[in-house]
């Protein structure tokens, strides 16, 4: 017999640790190749980590819950090949053509089951919890939600693992059922409700307030956020831009633009093409801090927070933003946002941002104060675009007249960005989209 050490898989460069949400395999369990061994999530997304060999699982080195860093060993699996055959270890790689790469040093190629990615906080339509593989294997055999919902699963907490799913195709293939009989549990778990923005199951109800448990994704979000504050003291500057010509452009071009590209224009990506440009005409707002260093980035990489329908937020990143026209961006832009919505988003898709904008006029908010999303040192927040009388300025004197105005929020790291680059940064921004060129085709 010999032993191999399952460890915890790679899944980004920018990812070096892992929470284990669940061990699905026990030790003394049989494990199958490419099944899943336990369930993990990062700070990104959730994923399943399946075993790269066939055995039985020994022993498990850390508990449920318990933050691991990436190489560390999870557990030992027993096999029955031979001890100088099996005995090393294998790392996933997550690269960015979806396929994983096992060490060249690695003495036998032992076929590789990479862990499968889904968004953060992925509920679906169902109101229980169901794994990628799980949804996978419904999805192909046409399953439909209602019968995955009825069908009683026999993982911790009612889960329907793997095993359960394939039994049930075996018996619908067969004409023993046609759909699983409803079973009813006393205690609802965890994951059910979810659907409801933002907040897990109620827990209790006493008197005139309710108990409710953020999901994971929230309480992800909020350590995010408490973090940032305590990193960086922030300070927020404003100003008020006339977006009138942009607003104009694009009344006037939308439909033929969606009848020529299939796409649908909006606002975000000619906010991000006139970020870009004033990112290069300031690159030290495009920096992070490592301890007394400054890390100038040369990628310009721009991040959009989009608010997901469960009312949690993720932010999808549009790499290399500056290297493309606003045909290009509009196409990156609708891309990552359909995918945000449909937690669809790849791991890779959310990593390596170096600037934020969030549009918190889409919720009708005039302005924010949005806070850094770490270990970025600034983030734009663009206000509601509202009608305002406001005075033109023309070479035979001022007028008034009624344009389309918008506010416009940075929050900055006081460390590293002081005020002038702030502001400048600012109204450079401002600048940009006040001189969008309304002449321009696409």
């Amino acid at each position: 017999m010999a032993k191999f050490e399952l460890v915890m898989p790679k899944m980004g460069e920018s990812i070096i640790e892992a929470t284990i949400l669940k061990w699905v395999k026990q030790p003394g369990d049989k494990i199958e190749l490419d099944e899943t061994v336990l369930e993990i999530a990062t700070d990104k997304v959730d994923s399943e980590v399946p075993s790269p060999v066939e055995g039985v699982l020994k022993e498990i080195l850390y508990p449920e819950d318990e933050t691991v860093e990436v190489g560390k060993v999870l557990a030992i699996i027993e096999t029955d090949a031979a001890e100088t055959e099996s005995s090393s270890s294998i790392i996933d790689e997550v690269s960015s053509n979806g396929k994983s790469e096992a060490p060249k040093e690695a003495p036998q190629p032992v076929k590789q089951a990479q862990p499968v990615p889904a968004a953060a906080g992925n509920i679906g339509n169902g109101t229980r919890f169901y794994s990628p593989l799980v949804r996978n294997i419904a999805k192909s055999e046409g399953i439909s939600m209602a019968e995955l919902e009825a069908l009683q699963g026999s993982g911790k907490e009612g889960r329907v693992t793997k095993k359960d799913i394939l039994a049930f195709v075996g018996q619908k293939k067969s004409g023993m059922v046609s759909a699983p009989v409803v079973q009813k549990t006393a205690v609802p778990t965890p994951q059910q409700h979810k659907a409801s923005p933002q907040l897990a199951a109620a827990k209790s109800v006493g008197g005139d307030v309710e108990i409710v448990e953020m999901d994971r994704m929230r309480r992800l979000i909020a350590d995010h956020m408490v973090m940032s504050k305590h990193t960086s003291p922030h300070v927020t500057s404003f100003v008020e831009a006339d977006v009138t010509n942009i607003v104009n452009w694009r009344n006037k071009v939308k439909k033929e633009f969606q009848a020529k590209h299939g796409e649908k224009i909006t606002f975000t990506p000619i906010f991000i093409e006139a970020l870009a440009k004033a990112i290069r005409d300031f690159p030290m707002i495009n920096v992070s801090v490592d301890g007394t260093n400054i890390l100038v980035k040369k990628n310009i990489n721009v991040g959009m927070a989009t608010a997901l329908p469960s009312g949690n937020l993720i932010v999808p990143v549009i790499k290399n933003a500056d290297q493309f026209n606003l045909m290009g961006l509009t196409k990156q832009v609708n891309d990552l946002a359909n995918r945000a919505r449909q937690n669809k988003l790849k791991p890779e898709d959310i990593q390596g941002g170096t600037y934020t904008i969030t549009n918190v006029g889409t919720f009708g908010n005039v302005m924010g104060t949005p806070i850094i999303n770490q270990p970025q040192v600034a983030i734009m927040s663009v206000g509601i675009i509202k009608k305002k009388p406001a005075v033109i300025e023309t070479p035979q004197g001022d007028l008034i007249g009624i344009r389309h105005m918008m506010y416009l929020s940075h929050s900055y790291d006081h460390r590293v960005v002081d005020g002038f680059l702030g502001g400048s940064f600012l109204r450079r921004f401002a600048d940009y989209l006040e001189a969008f060129d309304v002449n321009q085709t696409i």
